[in-house]
């Protein structure tokens, strides 16, 4: 069966055969899918047969979200609660900046409607629910949003509802559906999202669906889901593109020697990190999305706006910035002969030395050091500082997901991927007093490599709606597995399953993770031992005599792939010592003075400073 993997980045879209061929072509920022259709028909011609499986990992939704290119919506809410999206939460989004607003909510005013009924907190019927009490819907929503309280526990009014909308031929999103949490602003707010991001991404994947017989879509969870899934429920994609590489990254950390790292993809628009522990990304129950809460299960990844491709500036006060604002694919840096006239940090490589003249970026021609000193120059800005400015803003970000949570980064490798991560990782590293640095093979297609060897994966969540009673949570954890297992389908892997649970009084849930189902021992005694072990290693203290509530229930199914991260052929690594430049066919790896590097497991090369003990 021919299978590819392939990864839409902002600046270039990545592919990779299960041969182990790579193609890299300039993304298309106006139609996504046309640079997935160039990057297949520019495959070798031995791996030219026709494409049985593409397994897509896709920005589309994001940059949706990012944008507000989404639909029009409307909401209908539970009467009383029609304005929860826009009352938010308390807190502000930059608590010393009284000019920083929230984001505008996606439904205006006068799309948001009430309807009758109402539950109680453990999902008991108090009012019923009258279909007959919505309203018309304004002809200009493109979709609908349906969020009624409490229907995470009960979702009987909500299917109503849904109901009566479809029969009207409405587009609907429903809540226990999308996101069957407590919490009534953030369901709401990721329904909303679910709804904004529907039509473009239905239209998206159909375009798609011309370029292989099955297309699979990367989710944020780090699984693979059908195409018609994808365009159901597109606010799981918004972390599709980095999700791929961090799967990958995790098990080239591993193939390595190293079972705890840092993930760090640097590409042309952006910078995603993720913690790695015992060889697993870290999950997170929600994830902030330009601005906005989005409660879907995720790997706990950190974006920046910090590229090859972000524009270097002199700010009013004379500081100099780079990023978040990119040149992307068009026109790109000063150095692809594009057009492009703003610097940007690929130049400043360029004219550092770090990225020689010759190297060969994807479809694009010979680089052109002469237009990059240009730039920079007319915006008066040095490559040296350009590259240390960048610099510390993704130290910060690895200081977020390592420092700020009690994670001490020197026992940690830096796993560098991305078509310029491996230009940073070393002064990165040595930043941080990091343990190594390991380029795998392919780095610069790292996340089409992850798609290519992901499994097909059902992550599902439920509220739990007896906190302070666990007797029943082993046989609901066994069901919702079993449930997720079902729409897996085919040859399962393993289940797993975890609950997010925290002492009483507390606002916030921690997830415990209990393994895989079979070997997981799930008991009242093992919930409390299990959450005070987690708590002590997020919190730095537990509190054993304080009783432990279960809030929610977690189980996450995986297919057999059919390809494996080290069943792909790993290139000949030699043994380097800096000051070096070695140039790849999909990236450039500068290693800088005082440092060695040498074949690693899994075809990685393996940095290291000569002097650290």
């Amino acid at each position: 069966m021919s299978i590819v993997g392939t990864d839409t980045g902002g600046t270039f879209t990545d592919l990779v055969t299960a041969r182990g061929d790579v193609v890299k072509v300039s993304s298309d920022p106006d139609d996504p899918s046309e640079a997935v259709r160039r990057a297949l028909l520019a495959r070798p011609l031995a791996a030219a047969d026709a494409v049985a499986v593409l397994a897509h990992g896709t920005t589309v939704a994001t940059n949706a979200l990012l944008e507000r290119r989404g639909a029009t919506v409307a909401l209908v809410a539970s009467a009383g609660f029609e304005d929860v999206v826009e009352i938010a939460r308390q807190d502000r989004p930059s608590l010393y900046d009284a000019l920083v607003d929230r984001p505008e909510p996606l439904v205006p005013r006068h799309l948001r409607h009430g309807v009758s009924g109402r539950l109680d907190a453990r999902g008991v019927e108090l009012e019923p629910c009258d279909p007959a009490t919505i309203p018309a819907i304004d002809p200009a929503a493109e979709a609908v949003a349906v969020c009624l309280h409490h229907s995470d526990l009960e979702p009987g009014h909500e299917r109503l509802v849904a109901a009566a909308l479809r029969r009207r031929g409405h587009d609907v999103s429903v809540s226990h559906e999308v996101s069957p949490e407590f919490r009534e602003y953030e369901r709401t707010v990721t329904t909303v999202i679910n709804a904004y991001l529907r039509p473009l991404c239905r239209g998206y994947l159909a375009r798609l669906a011309s370029l292989a017989g099955e297309i699979r879509v990367m989710t944020s969870a780090g699984g693979l889901v059908d195409a018609a899934e994808a365009a159901d429920r597109p606010v799981t994609l918004l972390l599709s593109g980095p999700a791929g590489g961090v799967r990958a990254a995790a098990a080239a950390a591993v193939a390595a020697g190293f079972s705890d790292a840092v993930t760090f993809d640097m590409g042309g628009t952006s910078t995603d990190v993720c913690l790695v522990l015992d060889g697993a990304p870290e999950p997170a129950a929600w994830r902030d999305v330009a601005g906005f809460p989005v409660r879907v299960p995720s790997l706990d990844v950190h974006t920046i706006g910090a590229g090859g491709g972000s524009i270097a500036r002199i700010d009013a006060g004379g500081a100099l910035q780079v990023g978040p604002r990119s040149a992307g694919a068009r026109p790109g840096p000063a150095c692809y002969g594009r057009g492009g006239t703003e610097p940007t940090v690929t130049d400043a490589n360029l004219v550092l030395g770090r990225i020689p003249a010759s190297a060969h970026f994807g479809d694009l021609p010979r680089l052109d050091p002469a237009a990059a000193r240009a730039a920079l120059v007319a915006a008066g800005a040095d490559a040296a500082d350009v590259v240390a400015v960048v610099n510390a803003n993704m130290e910060q970000a690895i200081r977020q997901v390592t420092v700020e949570r009690g994670v001490d980064p020197s026992g940690l490798a830096l796993v560098a991927f991305g078509g310029a991560g491996p230009l940073h990782a070393c002064d990165l590293a040595d930043a941080l007093d990091m343990a190594a640095v390991v380029i795998p093979a392919r780095a610069g297609v790292l996340s089409a490599v992850g798609l290519l060897s992901a499994p097909r994966q059902r992550d599902l969540v439920r509220s739990w709606p007896t906190p302070a009673d666990h007797g029943g949570v082993a046989a609901a954890l066994a069901a919702l597995a079993a449930e997720a297992a079902a729409a897996v389908g085919g040859l399962l892997e393993q289940a797993e399953v975890a609950v997010d649970a925290r002492y009483r009084g507390q606002s916030h849930e921690l997830t415990v993770p209990f393994g895989v189902l079979g070997t997981a021992v799930v008991t009242e005694q093992s919930i409390v031992a299990a959450f005070g072990e987690r708590h002590r290693a997020f919190n730095g203290f537990d509190r054993p005599d304080a009783p432990v509530e279960v809030i929610a229930l977690r189980a996450r199914a995986s297919g057999v792939v059919p390809i494996r991260f080290g069943d792909l052929p790993v290139p000949d690594r030699p043994a380097v010592r800096g000051p070096a430049v070695l140039e790849e066919p999909d990236c450039t790896v500068w290693i800088p003075s005082g440092w060695v590097g040498e074949a690693g497991g899994g075809g990685a090369l393996v940095l290291r400073r000569e002097n650290r003990p």
